[in-house]
């Protein structure tokens, strides 16, 4: 299973500077505020909730937070595929690792 957050890979993105690492964290954790809740909106269209999960992968990847980047681009690949079904199992997943994430934080 990956890991929650990679504090080696986050210490090489940010040159080993702990304050710039505090402010990017800072950043991760303000994107899942915005980002989490439209990935189980069922008001939006599954595109944009596409869009929402590849942002967040995308993000999590730069952190090193590599589960939240797995979870994400599953549930980004079964809005893609019109999986409705998996994408209503791993939107709570989701949502529960960034928990768990933020929570290392």
């Amino acid at each position: 299973m990956e890991p929650l957050l990679d504090r080696a890979h986050l210490d090489r993105q940010t040159f080993g500077d702990a304050d710039l690492a505090r402010e990017v964290l800072a950043l991760f954790a303000g994107q899942c505020d915005r980002l989490v809740p439209g990935l189980s909106d069922l008001d939006l269209a599954p595109d944009a909730r596409a869009d929402l999960a590849h942002t967040l992968k995308g993000s999590a990847l730069g952190i090193g937070a590599a589960r939240v980047a797995a979870l994400a681009g599953r549930l980004e690949a079964a809005l893609r595929a019109g999986d409705g079904e998996t994408a209503r199992a791993l939107a709570p997943a989701l949502a529960g690792t960034v928990q768990e994430t933020l929570a290392l934080l």
